[in-house]
């Protein structure tokens, strides 16, 4: 629904991911890469630390989930049954992911996709088996993501983090080169992994899951003859194979290959490119004495090319339109195919070589193919292209309400009535609020407008179709500036209707983190959009910071977090409904994240805290608290006036100790190694320079 909502209300392409590896987080919001590794997910160079094994502590206290330990790794997406409805909805293409994968993979799920839409055009039943082949290309299991809304209980299975296959049963008895396999059982701690529709075949590959994902030497091998009994299957072994004396009765036995696949996608790539794909419109014309001129047309794409030989007279048939067909239409290993050919322009009776024939098309697919790789041609300013952008997007920046003579300013973000207690005590001039839901966020701001702060308010991060009520409802508790955290807010807070929401003047807009502000032209683009300040990225390490601070015209509109916790994790899947509840979404969970503190222990034995937000959707913070307290001195002199403080699950003491803290640094009566020394007293996890940090 949200997907033909986007659909109907635009006239730009869409493009809907349909098959493939699911991130767990948000496009473009994740951290947990950066955090941890140093290498930013939002630029492609994933380190995959939700595929790690995680601890789950409710309330302080482990709680125990047996082999259910991947508590952020999803399945595979597998959309093939919503085909259909995409396709009606008027989405432009589905998009495969395929990084990394086999010609196997590669095949059957393109294939798959491929016949699910001619399927539905033609209205004719799929192929049978099309999810089964691309189960044993590779699989972690497959879901539909959240294209039926949020499905909290089926989206992670938790009990590997890698490719599986096809499951076939519970291995029911054990022999000396032999397993029987029951198909009547499903796993008992994980209802949701279905036997599979798959009859395994001699050479089929095969591995036996005791619980233990993470171990290499994990059995299997291939199947050397297998045959049916009843609901079971009896597996036969041989040499090499699977270590028969390491696995037990109870474990899930998995297909995980299939060579017939494997040698059919070889036999594919072993026939070259495809036969014509685009529609290729041939025109013929000339005369005795001239020389025979072959244009090309593919879309806006046109083509003309001539032969170094004259026309002359033919001694039989000649140059006949049967003849151009066929030499000017083997197009094979091209993109193309001869969608159509006129030759009203060719005198008959003339004669050609069919040598140049042959030669007049690989020059005409030769040109027109070169231009399918770079597409229409365009002609680009002269000169530097990024230098007259910026003069394009200067002007548009507009006045800000941020003065560059300001005094630095600490703004401290509270998440909790404790904190804001701390902040109101501290003195502090305003306040951002970031709250779980907006009853509790309403007496927040009568509180603190009542002891005199600015308030500020953050909207969600991620805002889909029609749920622009959030903004309107923060809107009309009058906050005097908003916190931006999703494009969408910057035009529905820019564009409020005053009138409508009986409001005065319109709140100051300040870009946060996660609008990604990692270059000067997207800092400038949004100060045009009407924010008066927008926060650096949280991507950007020390140095590539203070290049972007130089890059701006007026850097005291650029604010930066000095301190807070990286938020690692930002997704719709709600870890609190998938392990305290029995529900699949807001509605039917029960709410255990108002009740509950839920924190993912990770192999290091560091413990991030899982809060939710008015949307239910899941952040998870990074243990450690990051700290540019040692950036501070030349950030100020850098030009930089704005200071961010975010706050997490600190109590009252902590935030005022932080808060005092930073204080005095900017006073000069705390040096950085003394602020940090302060704060690590109550930061069980240590205070570091996180994403600041340069790494070689």
């Amino acid at each position: 629904e949200d997907i033909a909502h986007i659909c109907a209300n635009t006239e730009l392409e869409t493009e809907v991911f349909v098959h493939g590896a699911l991130c767990v987080s948000w496009s473009g919001q994740c951290l947990s890469s950066e955090a941890w590794g140093g290498r930013s997910a939002n630029r492609g160079v994933c380190a995959q630390a939700c595929r790690m094994p995680y601890t789950l502590e409710v309330d302080g206290a482990e709680r125990p989930m047996g082999e259910v330990k991947y508590l952020l790794s999803p399945k595979d997406m597998s959309a093939q049954a919503a085909i259909p409805a995409l396709v009606d909805a008027g989405v432009t293409a589905l998009k495969i992911e395929g990084r990394l994968k086999s010609p196997a993979y590669v095949m059957t799920s393109v294939q798959a996709i491929r016949d699910r839409v001619d399927a539905h055009l033609a209205q004719r039943a799929p192929a049978p088996k099309s999810l089964e082949r691309s189960r044993l290309s590779f699989s972690r299991g497959f879901s539909e993501g959240f294209l039926q809304g949020s499905q909290h209980q089926t989206l992670v299975d938790g009990r590997f983090p890698k490719h599986r296959g096809a499951f076939l049963g519970l291995l029911t008895e054990l022999r000396r080169h032999e397993v029987r396999v029951s198909t009547r059982q499903s796993p008992s701690s994980s209802a949701h992994a279905a036997v599979a529709e798959i009859e395994p075949r001699a050479g089929m590959g095969v591995v036996f899951d005791a619980g233990h994902p993470e171990d290499r030497h994990e059995q299997g091998g291939p199947i050397f003859s297998c045959e049916a009994d009843g609901d079971d299957w009896l597996l036969r072994f041989g040499t090499p194979g699977p270590d028969l004396s390491q696995v037990a009765v109870g474990n899930r036995v998995w297909v995980t290959s299939d060579p017939s696949l494997e040698k059919e996608a070889r036999s594919l790539l072993a026939q070259g490119d495809p036969d014509g794909r685009l529609p290729l419109s041939v025109v013929v014309r000339g005369g005795e004495g001239e020389v025979l001129v072959v244009e090309g047309q593919w879309g806006a794409h046109h083509v003309e090319v001539r032969s170094s030989e004259l026309l002359s007279a033919a001694r039989d048939q000649g140059l006949s339109e049967a003849l151009l067909r066929d030499k000017l239409g083997a197009l094979g290993g091209t993109p193309f195919f001869l969608a159509s050919l006129f030759v009203d322009g060719l005198h008959p009776g003339l004669h050609l070589p069919v040598s140049r024939l042959k030669a007049l098309r690989r020059e005409l697919t030769d040109a027109l193919s070169a231009r399918v790789v770079v597409g229409a041609p365009r002609t680009l300013e002269e000169g530097g292209v990024h230098q007259k952008i910026r003069e394009r997007l200067l002007p548009a920046t507009g006045q800000s309400a941020a003065s560059t003579e300001r005094d630095v300013e600490l703004i401290p973000l509270c998440r909790t009535d404790e904190q804001l207690g701390a902040v109101i005590e501290a003195g502090f001039d305003c306040v951002e609020l970031d709250w779980m839901e907006l009853i509790g966020l309403g007496r927040a701001v009568k509180r603190a407008h009542e002891a005199g702060l600015r308030v500020g308010l953050a909207t969600l991060r991620v805002q889909k179709a029609r749920e622009e009520g959030y903004d309107s409802r923060l809107a009309k508790m009058r906050p005097d500036s908003v916190l931006v955290r999703h494009w969408g807010a910057v035009m529905e807070f820019r564009d409020l209707d005053l009138e409508a929401l009986g409001l005065g003047e319109k709140p100051v807009l300040h870009g946060d983190f996660s609008l990604n502000v990692t270059n000067s032209l997207t800092a400038l683009h949004l100060l045009g959009l009407g924010l008066d300040t927008v926060t650096a990225a949280h991507d950007l390490d020390a140095t590539q910071l203070f290049a972007l601070i130089a890059a701006l015209p007026e850097p005291h509109r650029l604010a930066v977090a000095v301190h807070h916790h990286i938020p690692t994790f930002h997704t719709e899947h709600c870890i609190y409904a998938h392990n305290l509840s029995d529900g699949s979404d807001r509605r039917t969970c029960g709410a255990p994240c108002a009740e509950h503190r839920v924190t993912l222990k990770d192999h290091k034995g560091r413990a991030h805290l899982v809060l939710t937000d008015a949307g239910c959707r899941n952040t998870v913070f990074n243990a450690a608290a990051q700290s540019a307290a040692h950036l501070v001195p030349r950030l100020i002199a850098a030009g930089i006036r704005r200071l961010r403080i975010e706050f997490v699950w600190e109590n009252r003491e902590e935030v005022s100790t932080v808060l005092d803290g930073y204080r005095q640094l900017l006073a000069g009566t705390l040096d950085a190694k003394g602020l940090l020394q302060r704060i690590s007293a109550h930061e069980q996890f240590g205070v570091g320079l996180g994403t600041m940090q340069v790494l070689a």
